[in-house]
C-alpha cells in the first residue's frame, strides 16, 4: 500500500524537554518559564541526533518554534543538529494562562473545577485561554503554514498543546471531546499528506508520542 502513495507534506513535532516548571508543577507561562531541566535537553538532544540521521537523507527544509523559553531552547539544540535556522511563531505559543501564569497547577485546577480541558469553553482563570478558543486559534495558524509549505518537511518545536490542536485539526475531532492524547517530553509525533495514484489526497498520522530514542534516559514526567 505505502508503494501506491507519495508523500507530498510532512510535520514532524518534538515536544519540549522536561522544563523546571513541569517538575515544580507550575504554569509556566510566557512570563515565568524558565527553561529546560539537565534531563529536557538531554531528551531533545536524543530527538535532534535521531532526526539527524534521517534529515541527511531527506532533509527536512524548515524548522519552526513558538517563542516561549522551553521551546526556544528546544529549537536550538534541533537547529545545531539539523543545521537549519529556527523560524520563532507567536502562533506556535501555547494557551494564553492569564492569572495563572506561574501559579501551582494543582490550586488552578481546584479553583477551576479542573484543567483546561475539563470545560473547554470557561477560562481556567482571569485572563486565560478557553480550550476550545486556543484549539480554534492554533489550528487557524496551523492551517495556514500547511498551505504556505505545500511539498515541506517540517520539524517543529512543540508544546504538547500546539501537537493536540494539529491532532483535532486534521482528525477534524469535534469541539469539547473528553478523550485525548499522551504527549511526552521530548517525544516525535509524525502527519504526513500523500497523495495516491487516482490523485486523492489524504492526511496521515505516521506515528504518534514515539519515545524510543528515550529509552536509554532516566524516567521522564509527561505534564505540564
Amino acid at each position: 500500500m505505502r508503494g501506491q502513495r507519495v508523500i507530498i507534506t510532512e510535520f514532524v513535532l518534538v515536544r519540549h524537554g522536561q522544563a523546571r516548571c513541569n517538575v515544580e508543577g507550575v504554569v509556566g507561562g510566557p512570563r515565568t518559564c524558565t527553561g529546560l531541566t539537565d534531563l529536557g535537553r538531554a531528551q531533545v538532544q536524543a530527538a535532534a541526533d535521531r532526526l539527524a540521521i534521517e534529515h541527511a537523507v531527506a532533509p527536512f527544509t524548515a524548522l519552526y518554534t513558538g517563542p516561549r523559553l522551553r521551546l526556544v531552547e528546544t529549537g536550538d539544540i534541533l537547529s545545531a543538529a539539523l543545521r537549519l535556522t529556527t523560524s520563532v511563531a507567536a502562533g506556535l505559543d501555547g494557551p494564553v494562562h492569564g492569572d495563572a501564569d506561574g501559579r501551582p497547577w494543582h490550586e488552578v485546577k481546584t479553583a477551576a473545577d479542573g484543567g483546561p480541558h475539563a470545560h473547554p469553553d470557561q477560562p481556567w482563570a482571569r485572563g486565560s485561554d478557553t480550550w476550545n478558543g486556543y484549539l480554534q486559534r492554533a489550528g487557524g495558524f496551523l492551517r495556514d503554514l500547511i498551505k504556505e509549505h505545500e511539498g515541506g518537511r517540517l520539524v517543529f518545536a512543540a508544546h504538547g498543546e500546539t501537537i493536540l490542536a494539529l491532532h483535532t485539526l486534521l482528525l477534524a475531532l469535534r469541539p469539547g471531546l473528553q478523550a485525548g492524547f499522551t504527549v511526552d517530553h521530548g517525544s516525535i509525533t509524525r502527519w504526513q499528506h500523500h497523495v495516491n495514484r487516482l490523485g486523492q489526497r489524504r492526511w496521515l498520522l505516521d506515528r504518534h508520542n514515539d519515545t524510543a530514542h528515550l529509552d536509554n534516559l532516566p524516567k521522564r514526567g509527561c505534564g505540564g
